[in-house]
């Protein structure tokens, strides 16, 4: 099964299943059948793009790629990794943490 990601105003709004007979005339499949919009292909295991579209994301359309929202303030964008990271990194010692915005930390949970 093929995905799609419904973008509006940059942003994922809906991400639905077409079938793989249709994957190659995705966009203009899913407006014959009255899913009216700019559509595009993600994908899971990564077949193309760094990351699966997931609703709320922004499409960066010059890299054809989705961008989770930033989780906290301190975190910042890492283009490379195409992840938020945090300004501190996550401890290694085996245990659960939980990221603190106010003390910039980690605190074990």
């Amino acid at each position: 099964m093929a995905h799609f990601a419904k973008i509006e105003d940059g942003l994922v709004t809906q991400v639905v299943v077409v079938d793989n007979s249709e994957e190659l005339r995705g966009q203009e499949y899913l407006n014959s059948i009255g899913l009216e919009g700019t559509w595009v292909q993600t994908s899971y295991n990564a077949n193309f793009g760094k990351k699966f579209a997931a609703i709320g994301d922004t499409y960066v359309a010059s890299t054809g790629n989705f961008k989770s929202p930033q989780p906290f303030t301190s975190w910042k964008w890492n283009a490379t990794d195409w992840v938020w990271k945090a300004p501190k990194d996550y401890p290694t010692d085996g245990k659960s943490y939980s990221w603190d915005e106010e003390l910039i930390g980690w605190v074990e949970n």
